[in-house]
């Protein structure tokens, strides 16, 4: 167990926007930060920080939280692990209380094979820098390839002895349990057919060179290994198998290494192997990332749209691969971003040109011969098509095709301008061939549509329709008016119900000064008035007893004391209005009211609606009583008139007319 006063500095240290620009591209929206969710597919920032509360919120997605919460989401940690991600990046020490064997027990299956996948990761470094066979055979590949020794420790690099389970025994005999070295893919466990009901076990990575895969944390997910023999039957890599923690397609190499200078530089380059990754690193070129030999996905290229906009792919001179690449480029466009493409020299790819030139050489070789994809791919395309119209006709085609897949309009106009000028042919018939490609993909998106919508047709009935909580809604009001302003004096004006000398009744005003929290929780008290929501009741009376006892009561502190589930609720009530600065209204000239200027008056309308909510509710339930008995209904009817009666001065007051 993690000691509460190491959690009390991780809390008091941390800032929420820090840590949440690490892993999404945060950008000045007033006193927030705004970005792309993390959680969902969008291209219109819906996701945003405040540093002054401490809290974010997703309205995409709906979750939110503090900076704990938003790891606890985002990279699947348990309560425990979010604490100690935070103190190793802020360099605090943690301290741990003892942990019985019971809660050693109750980790999940996730976090276990986290551990395996972690201690995996140790053991093959230990074996490459302390064994003759990893010195031997592991480190001089390394550094054949020209990696230094700090490289190679900053990337966790390590090999596997080249005997049948060597690592599988060694972490048997360290206490972890083979079901999880299985499902992680570091042994493989085969029947033995010589002995039925028996089993052997293997090192997957058995005589490799390894490449550990980190999550955009920092966490070990998988690994690549590289054999270093010429034997024919063994792939030359082997990557981990799909599982819980690792999968292949949402997953980019060198993604946590490369994350805050993609950010910076606003742009990523994407290169294909790990080697390559780790030279242009070692140069200086940081924001580099791979898709480690596998077909780019929608996923990753959405897991570097959070940090930019921008991907530079990098190639070999390989004609076949270049061409498979456009199919990567197409993707990439469908997403909205912004692509150049960069080749090297024929028989250099990005690791041989990094390894042979200097940091500069590089740099200034990518700024020149970094092309937009439209060049690229009308070069490439007009090589064989050369003289030959029917080949030219299938590559103009091709080209419009890519243009089709960008979401914004403007930047198709230029695109089909500038295909235009460099394939000779007019704009109009480019145009037309676009809103050709648009109207048909158009029409079977709908038809698709319509298949859905026929498979999941459900009828509503009009009542069933969704209708507006009042008492929801002013509940949550309550809860966040006491987070805001529960520890402010104010004048207020009280409101005491006397007969004036005509009988009738009148509320007289009368002006008290109190703090937020105190005029609430008396009015409530006095009315009898419970929270019917369990959520808000929750909050509330832990809000109340938080400010009744601390006179330095703050948002932050209190958050950093509660459970997360509470802190998700109170995120979502604090962020709530935050979602209308996504939409920038000044710059429409529309300015919201502040609330902060009328606090009494917010405090008094609120609890009035309410009083008035509730007093209509039970005058419903007085008139339904009299409609269901035949007896004497006197007395509840003179109790209807005197709520009609209260109704009308509290609606009064408010400034409402009532039907």
């Amino acid at each position: 167990m993690i000691a509460r006063s190491t959690i009390d500095q991780v809390y008091e240290t941390a800032r929420v926007e820090e840590v949440i620009g690490d892993f999404v591209n945060l950008k000045k929206s007033g006193s927030n930060f705004k970005g792309l969710s993390p959680f969902t597919d969008e291209r219109s920032p819906s996701f945003m920080v405040s540093p002054v509360k401490q809290i974010w919120k997703d309205f995409s997605s709906g979750k939110g939280g503090n900076v704990v919460a938003f790891l606890m989401e985002h990279e699947h940690f348990t309560y425990p692990e979010a604490i100690k991600y935070l103190a190793k990046k802020y360099q605090i020490e943690v301290e741990e209380t003892q942990q019985t064997n019971e809660q050693k027990e109750q980790a999940n299956e996730r976090e276990s094979l986290y551990l395996v996948s972690e201690f995996a990761q140790q053991y093959f470094t230990e074996v490459l820098w302390n064994t003759e066979p990893g010195k031997a055979i592991g480190l001089s590949y390394f550094k054949e390839r020209g990696f230094t020794e700090e490289t190679i420790r900053k990337f966790g690099l390590g090999y596997g002895l080249d005997q049948w389970d060597a690592f599988t025994n060694h972490a048997l005999e360290k206490g972890y349990k083979l079901e999880f070295l299985k499902k992680t893919g570091l042994s493989i466990v085969k029947e033995d057919p010589i002995r039925p009901g028996e089993s052997k076990k293997f090192d997957r990575f058995k005589g490799r060179v390894l490449f550990p895969i980190h999550s955009l944390s920092g966490r070990i997910l998988g690994f690549g290994g590289r054999i270093l023999t010429k034997d024919k039957k063994a792939a030359k890599y082997v990557n981990s198998p799909e599982s819980e923690i690792y999968h292949k397609s949402k997953v980019l190499y060198g993604i946590y290494f490369a994350k805050q200078a993609i950010a910076k530089e606003d742009n990523c380059y994407l290169v294909e192997g790990y080697t390559d990754v780790i030279q242009l690193h070692q140069r200086g070129i940081h924001n580099v990332v791979a898709s480690s030999g596998t077909a780019l996905t929608p996923e990753q290229i959405r897991l570097v749209n959070r940090l930019t906009k921008n991907i530079t792919v990098l190639f070999d001179g390989d004609a076949a691969g270049l061409r498979a690449s456009l199919r990567g480029i197409d993707l990439i466009l469908e997403q909205g971003m912004n692509v150049k493409v960069c080749t090297f020299p024929e028989g250099e790819d990005p690791d041989s040109f990094a390894k042979n030139n200097a940091f500069e050489e590089i740099v200034l070789y990518l700024q020149e011969q970094s092309k937009d994809f439209i060049q690229f791919k009308t070069s490439l395309l007009a090589a064989d098509s050369a003289n030959d119209p029917i080949k030219k006709a299938d590559t103009v085609r091709e080209i419009v095709s890519s243009i089709s897949k960008i979401p914004d309009r403007i930047k198709r106009e230029i695109y089909i301008q500038e295909c235009a000028a460099i394939m000779n042919i007019s704009e109009e018939v480019l145009f037309n061939t676009l809103a050709q490609m648009s109207k048909k993909a158009y029409s079977d998106a709908n038809k698709q549509a319509r298949v859905s919508q026929k498979a999941f047709e459900v009828v509503k009935d009009k009542k069933d329709q969704a209708r507006v909580d009042v008492q929801y809604e002013l509940e949550r009001k309550i809860i966040e008016i006491l987070l805001l302003y529960g520890n402010e004096h104010q004048q207020f004006e009280d409101l005491l119900l006397k007969e004036n000398d005509d009988g009738e009744l009148v509320l007289e005003p009368e002006n008290i000064e109190a703090k937020v929290y105190e005029k609430i929780y008396l009015d409530l008290q006095e009315d009898e008035i419970e929270m019917t929501h369990e959520q808000f009741r929750n909050i509330y009376y832990r809000l109340i007893e938080a400010l009744h006892e601390k006179e330095d009561f703050t948002i932050t502190t209190f958050l950093n004391e509660i459970d997360q589930e509470m802190v998700k609720d109170i995120s979502s009530i604090l962020m709530e209005e935050e979602k209308y600065a996504l939409h920038n209204w000044e710059s429409k000239d529309i300015y919201p009211k502040d609330k902060a200027t009328s606090i009494s008056q917010l405090v008094s309308e609120t609890i009035l609606t309410l009083r008035c909510y509730l007093i209509k509710k039970r005058i419903n339930s007085l008139q339904k009583n009299t409609e269901d008995t035949t007896a004497d209904n006197r007395e509840t009817l003179e109790e209807i008139v005197n709520y009609l009666q209260l109704n009308k001065l509290l609606n009064n007051k408010l400034n409402r007319v009532l039907s």
